[in-house]
């Protein structure tokens, strides 16, 4: 279970605070949520600071809004472990180089 709450930081920001358990079937609604506030002058960011569990269709998703633009906003060192991960593993696909993760 999770819920979202829009907030604005006075600046022109949309801040989408999110909290709760981010999984797979969830992540279309967020993703509308997310894309509604785009045109916010001064963008959108994602506060995750009480997302407590989220599977690896979200870490991607995260990942993917980040190096979109979106900040994260809050981001549980798990989370930010998690997608720094998916990051590397990016690049390594990226250039034809598979990634062992048996080793870690």
């Amino acid at each position: 279970m999770w819920k979202i709450q829009k907030l604005t930081d006075g600046g022109g920001c949309v801040v989408l605070n999110i909290s709760g358990r981010i999984e797979a079937g969830e992540l279309i609604e967020l993703q509308r949520a997310l894309f509604s506030e785009e045109a916010a002058p001064k963008g959108v960011e994602l506060d995750l600071q009480n997302v407590r569990l989220v599977d690896q269709p979200a870490v991607t998703f995260f990942a993917c809004c980040e190096a979109g633009g979106t900040r994260l906003r809050n981001c549980p060192s798990y989370i930010r472990e998690w997608i720094d991960r998916e990051k590397v593993g990016q690049n390594h696909r990226s250039n034809g180089e598979d990634l062992d993760l048996s080793r870690h």
